[in-house]
């Protein structure tokens, strides 16, 4: 218990700290564009009501889990693939470098003139940005597998798919996990940014209503809560990543606990 304190406490310490400097630092501010905290956090409930949270934030967060699971499914089995065989990673990799360092956003002209304006072309521009990070680790992970276990594993008879599941992906998992990591704030960005192109909801389209609008004080709200939503996503992934990869943080404690 007194760990898990200590924990929630080294979290939410920083966090504590940057708002307390917020509070102060805009507390006599006159700036219109520049409100002071305390009027942003009263306007905050009237703005975000269960009814625009479910009109706004939850359109929001589905696009980003489905282009996020999409990327994530693509870029683990291309990236397997690309990984395990060397004439293959040698003949994509020019290819996917050269994709890597388009910027997503400059994309999103393109997807909409094939996918329209809904929101087919808004998971589809999250998903062409998540999947760079995922694929790229888990090419770079599947390379790494210890050939000593790879060897093992073929004279035990472990082939196919068992071999894929329980020898290759789960020595890269850790690898991939950091992939997933980067993929999700990627995800968060381009979120807001394909909801800012002919959208009708979204965190993205409220924030720039807002701001066209000169409803300062709820912009700010709007950035709030997608702080907040980032905060809450990335509490929820590693809760998951450390259930997953609880082998692989038992085996790094137990070697530095070691003579």
């Amino acid at each position: 218990m007194r760990r898990v304190l200590l924990r929630m406490l080294h979290v939410l310490a920083l966090p504590a700290l940057l708002v307390t400097f917020w509070w102060f630092a805009s507390d006599g501010s006159t700036d219109v564009f520049w409100p002071p905290l305390r009027t942003i956090l009263k306007t905050f409930p009237d703005v975000w009501t269960g009814e625009r949270l479910r009109a706004d934030v939850l359109p929001s967060v589905v696009r980003l889990l489905v282009g996020f699971a999409s990327a994530a499914v693509v870029g683990v089995a291309v990236g397997t693939v690309i990984g395990s065989y060397r004439r293959v990673r040698a003949f994509c990799e020019p290819v996917l470098e050269f994709l890597r360092a388009i910027p997503p956003p400059v994309l999103v002209p393109v997807i909409m003139l094939f996918a329209g304006i809904g929101d087919t072309m808004k998971i589809a521009v999250i998903a062409s940005g998540c999947v760079w990070p995922i694929l790229l680790n888990t090419v770079e992970g599947v390379r790494a597998v210890d050939s000593v276990m790879a060897e093992t594993a073929r004279s035990y008879g472990i082939t196919g798919v068992a071999r894929l599941r329980s020898v290759v992906l789960r020595a890269a998992s850790p690898q991939i996990f950091a992939g997933l990591r980067q993929a999700l704030s990627i995800g968060i960005i381009l979120m807001v940014i394909s909801e800012m192109f002919a959208a009708s909801n979204g965190l993205g389209f409220t924030i720039v209503q807002f701001q066209r609008s000169f409803a300062i004080p709820d912009m700010w709200t709007g950035i709030l809560v997608l702080g907040l939503l980032g905060f809450l996503l990335s509490v929820v992934f590693q809760l998951v990543e450390r259930r997953v990869l609880g082998w692989y943080h038992g085996l790094r404690a137990s070697s530095r606990r070691s003579p």
